[in-house]
């Protein structure tokens, strides 16, 4: 093994295997915050890398001398940008980059504010290796061998990889055992088998998952239905029908977290509209979002369908043209016009084409707004400008109609002039959390101004009025400002209640109430069909009626963890709501396999597009 690794000599391919090696298991560490419980876990995630690097770079033994040092400065590069990739992903999302999303390339030109908020001059580090490889291949020092490799070499690079591989994979099953099966959890995936062999995986699912509406004949709908049937639970009988025959305008409040309502930031409340909003409607105090990698479009897929968005890309993108029995198609069976309204490029999240899916008459997108200089900031038109505007389209629609609203101000990074901010940025080390309070309020005076516009047109006495926030907006990345600003430590436990949202839902003629059972956005859609007095006869959905006194205190995450009247489930360990510690695993267990199973379950009716099979049965009837 001389023209490897000999006494005064190194290989050319064996050097940019080290470094890409190194400067992984650095990323997992700096970047990423990944961490092994155990000794064995931290050999798992040191050696993860290694078994994909030997594998691709060592196809260059196989090259000629020219063509190989091409190929290992690329594949150096490739690998680079691929990491800083997840890197740049991880800053916002806490999560990683999965097939579906990287098909969403129609979505790039509008995050130019929020790169350019994940990104800096330092970050060069994460390509330094890259750099190093290029002045070797320039200068050829003594050390580095660049010469012809033999068969032996090739032999010991493959058969380092499958050990290392098979070494991998084993330690790793012991570990946690079923572990490819735990495809909604990706920093499990990517701790135990690396983020090279964690794509290559993906990879795989998402051929898998392409094949699987080609393969589905409906036969999995018989245990679907048998599921959903027997955690049904009827309506409030005194509520149901409560709004029958009125509009209806849904508001999807961007990045809105519940710890925000009922709270003051240097003596200035943050939401004071909201806050006295709910006094008079149904305001559900615990209520989570629900969403994976779509976000605001996965909060719209839970709103609409009842179903769990997907925990790999976004539904919008990934299966657009299923069929859907979502509420604006229900709505437009019983007469009501359906519309859906976003300053946005209309392509953006795949809109144009999903919405036609879901049943909407019309959608009311860029074109249909006058957006200038002077009326937008940072995502697009300033929320106060958009109600104002969309108000104008609403009063020329028929009646009854359905109008879904979508804010915008309150975006990452959060970027608000000087004079429309109605209060201080909070003072902490994040940027971010300081800003966001500021973004929070203004859009909670664009709301109060457009409630009063609806009041003032008189429509307001004749409109369910729903508001529900879509997705965090504050990730745990920033925990540590957020301890500040709640005065507690924010512990995983915390996390989870830190995914609440809050959901208001006002009905002329009913006073207000606050529930407090556990509960997503997966409970919306039954909530709003049976206040306007529809029910399903037989429907595919998920959720629970959140005004029915039956309803099961149970929100299910999209990445597995779920809330109950007494537990929290989160990195797989089960915490006490009322002490906040942990509690016996056992009392969590069933609620694992419930929560495993709707999300398997509403996977499938997704990938496959099953309830293209669920023909007239679906029709929903009003009572």
């Amino acid at each position: 093994m001389h023209s490897l690794i000999g006494q005064k000599t190194i290989s050319f391919v064996g050097i940019a295997a080290f470094l890409l090696w190194v400067k992984t298991y650095i990323v997992y560490k700096l970047s990423f915050g990944i961490t092994g419980e155990s000794i064995l876990q931290e050999i798992i995630l040191f050696m993860n890398p290694l078994a994909f690097l030997l594998f691709v770079l060592g196809i260059a033994t196989f090259l000629s001398e020219k063509s190989r040092i091409r190929y290992i400065v690329s594949c150096s590069f490739i690998i680079s940008a691929v990491l800083y990739g997840n890197v740049v992903f991880y800053r916002f999302y806490n999560d990683f980059i999965t097939f579906p999303v990287l098909f969403q390339t129609s979505n790039i030109s509008d995050l130019g504010s929020s790169i350019s908020e994940l990104v800096s001059p330092a970050d060069i580090w994460y390509f330094l290796d890259f750099f190093a490889l290029c002045l070797i291949a320039a200068f050829k020092p003594a050390f580095i061998w660049f010469k012809k490799y033999v068969p032996g070499d090739r032999r010991f690079f493959y058969t380092a990889s499958a050990g290392v591989l098979l070494l991998n994979l084993g330690l790793a099953e012991a570990v946690r055992p079923q572990l490819l099966t735990r495809t909604f959890d990706r920093e499990i995936l990517v701790k135990n088998i690396g983020t090279y062999n964690y794509h290559l995986y993906d990879a795989f699912l998402q051929t898998k998952s392409t094949a699987q509406r080609a393969l589905a004949d409906g036969s999995e709908l018989a245990d679907i239905q048998n599921y959903i049937h027997s955690n049904k639970v009827e309506p409030n009988e005194e509520l149901f029908g409560a709004a029958k025959g009125k509009n209806l305008v849904i508001i999807s409040m961007e990045s809105t977290q519940g710890f925000v309502i009922n709270r003051k930031i240097n003596g200035k409340e943050i939401t004071p509209f909201l806050n006295n909003f709910i006094k008079e409607s149904f305001y559900f105090d615990n209520l989570y979002h629900q969403t994976g990698q779509g976000k605001t479009s996965d909060a719209e897929f839970l709103v609409e369908n009842s179903l769990y968005p997907l925990g790999r890309g976004a539904v919008f993108f990934t299966n657009p043209q299923n069929t859907y029995f979502a509420t604006p198609r229900i709505l437009a069976e019983q007469g009501y016009y359906t519309a859906a309204m976003h300053a946005n490029n209309k392509s953006f999240w795949n809109r144009d084409l999903m919405y036609k899916s879901l049943g909407y008459n019309r959608y009311y997108h860029l074109l249909d707004y006058k957006v200038t200089q002077e009326n937008s900031i940072g995502w697009g038109l300033k929320d106060q400008d958009f109600f104002d505007q969309s108000l104008l389209h609403i009063k020329q629609m028929p009646r009854p109609f359905y109008a879904k609203l979508i804010t915008l101000t309150n975006h990452f990074p959060y970027i608000l002039d000087e004079e429309n901010q109605f209060i201080d940025e909070f003072n902490s080390s994040s940027k971010t959390l300081n800003r966001y309070f500021p973004t929070v309020r203004y859009t909670d005076e664009a709301l109060k101004d457009f409630i009063q516009g609806l009041k003032d047109s008189g429509l307001y006495d004749d409109t369910v009025i729903v508001l529900y926030g879509d997705h965090y907006g504050i990730s745990e990345n920033h925990n540590e400002a957020m301890g500040q600003y709640l005065g507690k430590e924010i512990t995983p436990f915390e996390e989870v209640q830190l995914q609440k949202v809050p959901v208001i839902i006002h009905v002329p003629g009913e006073k207000g109430k606050t529930i407090s059972r556990a509960s997503g956005q997966v409970d919306l859609k039954p909530t709003i069909l049976h206040l306007l007095g529809i029910k399903s006869a037989v429907g595919l959905e998920f959720g629970n009626d959140l005004l029915s006194p039956d309803k099961q205190d149970f929100a299910v995450l999209r990445g597995g963890n779920f809330v109950t009247r007494d537990y929290i489930y989160t990195k797989d360990t089960c915490y006490s709501k009322s002490t906040g510690q942990p509690a016996d695993p056992h009392v969590c267990k069933p609620f694992i396999e419930k929560a495993n199973l709707e999300l398997q379950y509403s996977d499938q009716i997704v990938y496959g597009d099953l309830l293209r099979f669920f023909g007239k049965n679906s029709k929903q009837k009003s009572q």
